[in-house]
């Protein structure tokens, strides 16, 4: 029993991880790229470092969320396909 919690709880933080990874590493790696433009060009504008990642957060955020919106479906289901289990 408490095994199986245990391998619900990681599955949980793994559907999370597998979630939030596209969002956060396109936020990295546009805010790599806005910084490297920034030193080269030496130009210092805040704005400049947050609206690129802003949208392309929403962009990757759009085009991922039918994969996203399966992804938790399928786990929410398993979930509650699992509680029976847990009843004894």
């Amino acid at each position: 029993m408490e095994a199986k919690l245990i391998a619900l709880g990681v599955e949980t933080f793994k559907i999370a991880l597998l979630l939030a990874l596209p969002g956060l590493l396109t936020g990295m790696f546009l805010g790599l790229a806005v910084s490297i433009f920034q030193a080269t060009t030496q130009i210092n504008e805040m704005t400049l470092s947050f609206i690129p990642k802003i949208i392309g957060v929403v962009v990757v955020i759009i085009l991922t969320m039918p994969w996203m919106l399966n992804a938790m479906t399928d786990f929410s289901v398993n979930v509650f396909n699992l509680i029976p289990t847990f009843v004894e």
